[in-house]
Order: C-alpha cells, then structure tokens, then sequence
C-alpha cells in the first residue's frame, strides 16, 4: 500500500469505534472546514470537543486550549492545523492516552505517522471523516 495512512480498515475503525472526538483547530469561525466537519461528526452521534487557543465554545460544547488540558478521555485526535504543526499534535495526542490521529486533507507528516502508529494509535492523514463517512462510516440502519 502506498500510503499506509489511508487504509480503509482503520478508517473504518475510527470512525465506527471513536465516540469523542478533540478538534484542534475548532473555533466559532463558520467559514471554516473544522466549523462543519464537527457538526458533521456531532450529527452521527459524536462527541466533539473544540481545541483552540481561544478556548471557545463550538456546538454547545465547552473548548480547551490544548489537548493537556481535556479533563476526560478522548478517542480521536482531529487534526486542523498545517502540516508543519500538526507532529507536535499528534505527539500530544500520544500523551494524553488517545486511540487514534486523524489528519484532516491537505495535512501530511509521515515522520508524525511512523511515531503515532509505533506508540500504537490508529492513525490516518490527508483525509476528511465527513468525506469518508458515506464509503467507510458505520451503517445507518
């Protein structure tokens, strides 16, 4: 497989297994993909739990201002920032005892890859959950 971070079983996985899900990168700014893409995820059943400096509150869920900060368990790690923030990120996730990274489309960082899943998290980058939700999300029936 050529991109080890887009196989289907563990897409599959997280999204069926993940129950809550810390958004980095998730402001009150509706313009942005994060705004959508956890409202996406809130509308399937999911815990979103905004991660931002600004620490705001997103979808009537209370914001943190980094991962550290979370004072329960998270499942996935969601990951909105440039590729070049998002190792520290997933290093973090790491840290804190979650399942599974996802780098949104567009965020790549294959060292951060080879890190996460040797720590043994499930991870996927270069890909967006609401896109991949029709083809690999669980069934709605």
């Amino acid at each position: 497989m050529s991109q080890p971070w887009a196989d289907p079983r563990v897409i599959r996985s997280i999204l069926a297994d993940c129950q809550t899900w810390a958004v980095v990168g998730l402001s009150t700014n509706t313009d942005r993909a994060a705004y959508r893409v956890a409202r996406f995820l809130q509308e399937r059943g999911k815990r979103i739990v905004p991660v931002h400096p600004r620490a705001e509150t997103v979808h009537g869920e209370r914001g943190y201002a980094s991962l550290s900060e979370i004072p329960f368990p998270v499942d996935c790690v969601d990951v909105f920032v440039r590729s070049e923030l998002a190792g520290a990120i997933a290093d973090e996730a790491v840290a804190i005892g979650a399942k599974a990274v996802w780098f949104q489309l567009g965020v790549v960082d294959e060292d951060a890859f080879h890190r996460t899943t040797r720590a043994g998290l499930a991870m996927v980058m270069d890909r967006c959950p609401a896109i991949e939700w029709p083809r690999h999300g669980p069934s709605t029936d």
